[in-house]
C-alpha cells in the first residue's frame, strides 16, 4: 500500500481517469511492476452485506500480495471503457484487528471521510494487518512447545544456544593436560595472589612483581613463594601513590635487564624502582595529568599513556646511554581519549573503544580499530573495520610462526585475522573465525600456537597454520572464573632458558605455563616408540544397534528373520570378547506417562550385580531378561558377564564381556548425557560406557540424535556436545591408558571410541529416486547425498570428521511400515535413510579393523537392526622399560627446546621486545 487518501469506492472512483492513475504511480516509491493488478470495478450494494458473508480465504491462485485485502486508495481505480472484469467483485470484510475503524473498508457502517494516512517511519506505511491464513497454508505452530517425542520435529526442541557448537574449531584431538611450569625442583607452581581488579603483575625470569594500590611485593619464585620485598610505596620516598601500570625498562647492561621497573600512578607520576633492593632509582612527577594507564617497552624506548590520550615516548639520547626519567625529555603524541583497549604491536599502537561501537548504532556490531604509528612524528591515525559483525576488541597479538598476520580477539568468541603487509600499507582483515562460545578476553602468540583465554577459565591453544584451525591444547587454568590477562616473559628466554606464559584470573591467582608445551612433545615421541615397551594382543568386539520402536521381545515372531535376529547377530562373528547391545526407543516416546515413569524410576540406584534397578519400567526389564537368555543360548561354550547396563528415556545399553577378561578390567563406569530440550530431557542423547582392559581404554556410546530431515545442525551439535562434555566420568589414575594427558573423565580421553545408534542423518534426495536406486541396488549413487558422509567430508566443524565408518553396502534401514518390506507409506511418506550407523575413532587407526557391517531383516519396527564387528588391538605396558625410554626422550627434548627458544628469541628481537 502506498501513500494517499481514502475515499469511498463509488461512482466517483469509477470515473477516475487513466492520467490520474499514471500520476499516482509516478509518485509511488515502488516500481509499477511491483504493484498488484488493478481490481475489477465494484458496484455499491443495495443493502449493507453482513461481515459474515465476506470470504475468509482468497482463491489458491491469488497472488500472495492479495491474501489480505489492501486498504482502499485512489490508485485502485476501475478499468476504463467497457473493459471486462478479470475477477469477481470482492465483498467488504471486517477490518483487521489493530487497524482503526476509519481505515477499514469503505463500505463499513461508519466510513471515514477523506483523511490522510499517518506516516510510520521511513517507509511511510501503516502497521501490517494481523496474520491472515490462506486456503492450503500451513497452520502456525502452537505457542506451547510440544512434548518431547521421536517424531520429525524433535530436532527443533533443543536449546538454540547449542546450534553453533559444530562451527567451532575441532578439539577432538586436543590435549587437556595443563602445561604447568615451576622453577623449583620438586615443587608445584608458585602460589602468588594478584588482585583481580586493581592488581598488576610483571614477570622477568624468576622475578615476579605484584602491586595492589600502594603496595608492592617482589618474589623470586626460584627460591620461595614468600616475597623477598614487601613494601609500601610511601616508605620508599614516593609519597602515598596508587599503582596503575608497570613494565620493566630496557638496559644496555644485561645484568640490569628485568630488574628496573617503571611504575605508573593514579596521579600521573612515573617512578623507576630497582626490584633487587626495592629502592627508587628515578622519578618523573606529574609526567601525565591523568592516571598512567599503560606502559610499553619497545627496543630501548618506553611508551606511557594516560586516559586523556596523552602519549609520552621516551627514547635514549645516544646509542651509549639508557633512558633516564630525570634527564630524558619525552616526545608527546596524542591519540583518542578513553580507549578501552590499547596494545603496542611492533611500531603500531592498536586501540579500540566501546563508545565508538555505540556511536554507530546498536544494530551494527562492528568495532572501530584505530592504528597509530607513534614512532613516526606527524603521522595520522588509520581506521580499520572487520569484514563481519564481531564483538568489542579485547586483545591483539602476533604468532611467531605467522609474522605476517595480526590476530585480534573479540567478545562473543571471535578472532579476526589481519594481513600486515597489504599493498596500501594498511592491515587488511582476511578472515573472521568463531573459536569460542563465550568471550575471548586475552590472546597471546606463543611459539607456533595462538593462545586464547576465555570467560570460563579455560586457556585454549590453536594451530592456526592448519585450515581449518585445530585445537591442540585446552585446559582449565582458572577454574570457572575468567582469564583476565596473559603475557609472554620475553626476558625469561635468556634468564631461565624457558618460554614462560603468565596468566592472571578472576580467582586472583598468577599461573605459569610452559609456552613450548614440552610434556606434549615428549608424549608424542613416546607414542612413536610404544612398541619398544609394550606387548599387544587382539580382542573381538561386536556392536548390535536397533531402534526397536517400542517393540517388545515377544514381538520377534512369525517371520524367520524376526525369530532368528538376535541369534544371527551373535553368530555374525566367532566368539566375540565384548558384545554391546544398543537399543533406541525401547519405550514409546509418544507416551508421556511412559516417559515420565522412565525418568522417575530410571534414576534409581542399580542393583549390586550391575543389572537394572528393580523399579525400572517393564520394557527395559523384558529386554534385559531376553538378552541374558539369548547370550546363554547362542554362545553356550563361552561364559559372559554383564559389564554395563543403563537406560535413558528410550535408550538402553547392555554390554557383556567374557568371564576370562573380567579380571583384566579397570576403571569401569557408565553414565548418560541428555540432549533433548537443550540438555534437560533424555528423549535424545546418549549412554556412555567406558572400561580399561590392561593398559588400553575403550569408550562405547549408544546415541539417539535429533530427528527431522533438516535438523542436520542439531545433530551435529548433539554429537559435539557429547564428545566434548566435561567431566562425563570420575577422574582415574591410569595415565598410560588415556590419551592427550587426559584422566578418563571425557569421551575423547580414550584410545578407542565406538559410537552406534539412531543418528537420524538422512538422504537429501527425491524419495522416488532413492527408492528406485535401492530397488536397482545402485546404493553408490546415494552416498553423495547422505547427510552424515557429506558433513564429515565438507563441514570442517563436524566432530565426526576424525571418525571412521565402514562401507554402506546394505540398503537404508529407515523408515519401513512395521511388519512389511515397504518404505513409509503413511501420509508423511518419509524418504529412506541410513539413520542407524556405527562409527569409531582410534588414536592409532591400525589398531581397529572392521570385520563386518551389515543389517538384519527383523521387521517389527520401522527401523532395521544393524551390527558391526571389529578386531581391536590392546596393549600392556612394561613400566620399567617405558621409564628408560622416557628418559631418553626427555634428553632429546632438551635439544629441541633449545632450537625452539632460539627461533622464539629471534622473533621477539625483531619485534623489539627482547
Amino acid at each position: 500500500m502506498h501513500e494517499g487518501s481514502t475515499s469511498s469506492l463509488g461512482e466517483s472512483s469509477q470515473t477516475s481517469s487513466e492520467n490520474d492513475l499514471s500520476s499516482s504511480l509516478s509518485r509511488s516509491p515502488r516500481s509499477s511492476a511491483l504493484l498488484p493488478p488493478r481490481p475489477p470495478p465494484r458496484s455499491r450494494p443495495s443493502a449493507q452485506p453482513s461481515i459474515f458473508d465476506a470470504p475468509l480465504y482468497s482463491s489458491p491462485s491469488t497472488s500472495s500480495s492479495t491474501l489480505a485485502p489492501p486498504l482502499p486508495s485512489r490508485r485502485c481505480t476501475a478499468p476504463q471503457g467497457n473493459e471486462a472484469p478479470t475477477a469477481p467483485p470482492r465483498l467488504p470484510i471486517r477490518p483487521p484487528l489493530g487497524i482503526p475503524a476509519h481505515l477499514g473498508p469503505p463500505d463499513s457502517p461508519n466510513p471515514s471521510p477523506v483523511s490522510e494516512r499517518k506516516s510510520f517511519g521511513s517507509s511511510r506505511l501503516p502497521p501490517p494487518p494481523t496474520r491472515t491464513i490462506a486456503l492450503g497454508d500451513k497452520l502456525p505452530p502452537a505457542r506451547r512447545p510440544p512434548s518431547p517425542s521421536s517424531d520429525e520435529d524433535s530436532g527443533e526442541e533443543d536449546d538454540p544456544k547449542s546450534q553453533g557448537v559444530d562451527s567451532l574449531p575441532d578439539s577432538s584431538r586436543s590435549s587437556r593436560r595443563p602445561p604447568l611450569l615451576s622453577f623449583r625442583e620438586g615443587h608445584s607452581e608458585p602460589k602468588i595472589s594478584v588482585h583481580s581488579f586493581a592488581g598488576h603483575a610483571c614477570v622477568a625470569g624468576t622475578t615476579v612483581v605484584v602491586s595492589h594500590h600502594h603496595h608492592l611485593k617482589v618474589y623470586d619464585i626460584a627460591i620461595s613463594d614468600i616475597p623477598i620485598h614487601a613494601v609500601d610505596t610511601k616508605d620508599i620516598g614516593t609519597k602515598d601513590i596508587k599503582v596503575t601500570s608497570m613494565e620493566f625498562r630496557p638496559s644496555l647492561n644485561k645484568g640490569d635487564r628485568g630488574f628496573l621497573l617503571w611504575v605508573g600512578t593514579k596521579d600521573g607520576h612515573i617512578v623507576e624502582i630497582d626490584v633487587r633492593t626495592a629502592s627508587v632509582t628515578g622519578s618523573k612527577y606529574a609526567a601525565h595529568i591523568h592516571a598512567v594507564t599503560h606502559i610499553f617497552r619497545h627496543g630501548r624506548m618506553m611508551v606511557t599513556l594516560d586516559d586523556s590520550g596523552k602519549c609520552l615516548i621516551f627514547a635514549p639520547d645516544s646509542d651509549t646511554e639508557d633512558i633516564s626519567l630525570g634527564y630524558t625529555q619525552p616526545r608527546v603524541m596524542r591519540i583518542a581519549d578513553k580507549q578501552d583497549f590499547v596494545k603496542l604491536i611492533g611500531t603500531q599502537l592498536w586501540t579500540a573503544a566501546r563508545n565508538d561501537q555505540q556511536a554507530i548504532g546498536t544494530a551494527l556490531k562492528t568495532p572501530i580499530i584505530r592504528l597509530y604509528d607513534i614512532f613516526v612524528p606527524g603521522s595520522l591515525p588509520r581506521t580499520l573495520l572487520p569484514t563481519e559483525h564481531v564483538g568489542a576488541v579485547t586483545a591483539v597479538t602476533m604468532v611467531p610462526s605467522q609474522p605476517d598476520y595480526a590476530y585480534v580477539g573479540h567478545e562473543a568468541g571471535f578472532v579476526t585475522v589481519w594481513l600486515m603487509s597489504a599493498e596500501d600499507g594498511m592491515p587488511r582483515c582476511m578472515e573472521v573465525m568463531k573459536v569460542s562460545a563465550s568471550d575471548i578476553l586475552c590472546l597471546e602468540g606463543v611459539n607456533d600456537r595462538l593462545w586464547a583465554g576465555g570467560r570460563s577459565g579455560m586457556i585454549t591453544a590453536y594451530d592456526v597454520s592448519h585450515k581449518p584451525w585445530l585445537v591442540t591444547n585446552s585446559w582449565m587454568a582458572h577454574p570457572g572464573l575468567p582469564v583476565l590477562k596473559m603475557m609472554v616473559d620475553h626476558y625469561g628466554i635468556d634468564k631461565t632458558g624457558r618460554l614462560c606464559v603468565v596468566s592472571l584470573g578472576r580467582d586472583e591467582q598468577l599461573r605459569l605455563w610452559d609456552g613450548l608445551l614440552g610434556l606434549d612433545w615428549v608424549d608424542e615421541e613416546l607414542l612413536k616408540r610404544e612398541t619398544a615397551f609394550s606387548t599387544f594382543r587382539n580382542l573381538t568386539v561386536l556392536l548390535i544397534s536397533w531402534n526397536c520402536d517400542s517393540a517388545k521381545p515377544d514381538s520377534l515372531t512369525g517371520d524367520p528373520a524376526n525369530v532368528n535376529f538376535l541369534n544371527d547377530a551373535l553368530h555374525s562373528v566367532e566368539s566375540p570378547d565384548i558384545v554391546s547391545f544398543g537399543f533406541q526407543e525401547v519405550i514409546d516416546l509418544e507416551s508421556r506417562k511412559m516417559a515420565a515413569k522412565n525418568v522417575i524410576l530410571g534414576s534409581k540406584k542399580k542393583s549390586e550385580d550391575g543389572g537394572l534397578s528393580e523399579k525400572v519400567t517393564g520394557a527395559y526389564k523384558r529386554w534385559y531378561d531376553r538378552l541374558i537368555l539369548v547370550m546363554r543360548q547362542a554362545l553356550p561354550e563361552d561364559q559372559y558377564v554383564i559389564m554395563h547396563t543403563e537406560s535413558l528415556v528410550g535408550l538402553f545399553s547392555c554390554i557383556f564381556i567374557k568371564q576370562t577378561e573380567r579380571h583384566k578390567l579397570g576403571d569401569v563406569a557408565v553414565t548418560t548425557i541428555k540432549r533433548g530440550m537443550g540438555g534437560r530431557y533424555g528423549n535424545k542423547g546418549g549412554i556412555v560406557a567406558r572400561m580399561v582392559i590392561e593398559d588400553s581404554s575403550i569408550c562405547l556410546i549408544n546415541v539417539h540424535l535429533g530427528a527431522g530431515q533438516n535438523a542436520v545442525r542439531q545433530r551435529n551439535a548433539d554429537v559435539a556436545a557429547m564428545l566434548e562434555e566435561k567431566a562425563v566420568f570420575p577422574e582415574t589414575d591410569h595415565p598410560v591408558a588415556y590419551v592427550g594427558g587426559g584422566d578418563g573423565s571425557t569421551v575423547l580421553d580414550h584410545e578407542i571410541v565406538f559410537v552406534n545408534g539412531d543418528m537420524n542423518y538422512r538422504i537429501d534426495y527425491r524419495r522416488d529416486a532413492i527408492i528406485a536406486a535401492i530397488r536397482s541396488e545402485d546404493l553408490a549413487s546415494l552416498l553423495n547425498h547422505d547427510q552424515l558422509l557429506r558433513e564429515i567430508k565438507f563441514n570442517r566443524g563436524c566432530r565426526f570428521r576424525g571418525f571412521l565408518e565402514g562401507p554402506l553396502t546394505f540398503a537404508p534401514t529407515y523408515k519401513y511400515d512395521p511388519r512389511s518390506n515397504e518404505y513409509d507409506s503413511s501420509e508423511k511418506r518419509r524418504s529412506p535413510a541410513w539413520c542407524d550407523r556405527v562409527l569409531w575413532k582410534s588414536r592409532i587407526p591400525e589398531r581397529v579393523h572392521q570385520l563386518h557391517y551389515q543389517r538384519y531383516e527383523a521387521n517389527v519396527s520401522d527401523h532395521r537392526p544393524i551390527s558391526a564387528a571389529f578386531t581391536i588391538t590392546i596393549k600392556r605396558v612394561k613400566q620399567d622399560i617405558r621409564a628408560n625410554v622416557k628418559t631418553q626422550v626427555e634428553k632429546l627434548w632438551i635439544d629441541e627446546q633449545a632450537r625452539l627458544l632460539l627461533a622464539s628469541k629471534k622473533f621477539y628481537v625483531q619485534q623489539a621486545l627482547a
